[in-house]
């Protein structure tokens, strides 16, 4: 099983699904476990009788959301607490230290850091490493408008002191676009995750990190199944 954090506290959990999307049509059975505060899929993943917890399967995606821990999940589907999930890939959304903490992911595979530049994103993402007893390597995954060298030295700058070890060679920009974002809303009105329309760089970063996170996979298969996400209509 890979094990995949997302961390932060900008909104993740769209381009989270469009990767697992593309995880799901690789053949791979994929949980994205919302661990957030906000727990925003409750609203943008559609649920027949939605519950405190639940699990619910989107698009080919299991999409758990409620859940304090890897225990309470199996307890949901059935399992005892020392067997292995039969998932290939997991993906968590945590915006809090208890969600880095209660999920494991000082162990997981890899580990982003999610932002936009705006103050409150900055800030209040970097505070959720402050209490952290070990510092967590990192990968940067900036959501901005113009890709500028002096937002990436702000965030350098405001996480001296914060418990991170930053991968500066892999740094993933997606772009802050009134298209993408309007592509988004009309997908979560029709219930689907189609990337047709998204843009060129919006999904050449999704490319990118599926690569990454499935470095295994052959990569002419991983652009096959990217290209059938893409004919999608």
């Amino acid at each position: 099983m890979v094990l995949v954090g997302f961390i932060g506290a900008y909104d993740k959990i769209e381009f989270m699904l469009y990767l697992a999307k593309i995880m799901a049509v690789l053949e791979k059975k994929v949980l994205v476990i919302d661990a957030t505060t906000k727990q925003k899929s409750r609203y943008i993943v559609p649920v027949i009788n939605p519950t405190k917890s639940y699990i619910t399967e989107f698009e080919k995606i299991d999409v758990a959301v409620g859940f304090e821990n890897y225990e309470d999940i199996k307890g949901y589907i059935g399992i005892s607490e020392k067997e292995d999930f039969s998932y290939d890939v997991v993906l968590v959304d945590a915006d809090s230290t208890e969600g880095i903490e209660n999920f494991g992911l000082k162990n997981s595979y890899h580990n982003y850091f999610v932002t936009s530049f705006d103050i409150y994103s900055l800030k209040k993402g970097l505070e959720i490493m402050n209490d952290l007893q070990e510092p967590l390597q990192l990968t940067k995954i900036l959501f901005s408008r113009d890709v500028l060298k002096s937002e990436n030295d702000y965030l350098n700058f405001l996480s001296i002191d914060a418990k991170v070890l930053w991968d500066e060679k892999n740094i993933i920009y997606f772009p802050l676009d009134s298209q993408d974002q309007n592509i988004i809303i009309e997908n979560q009105r029709n219930s689907r995750l189609k990337i047709k329309r998204l843009t060129q760089l919006y999904k050449s970063s999704l490319y990118f990190l599926v690569e990454q996170i499935m470095a295994n996979e052959p990569k002419d298969k991983i652009k096959r199944a990217f290209k059938i996400c893409e004919k999608e209509v």
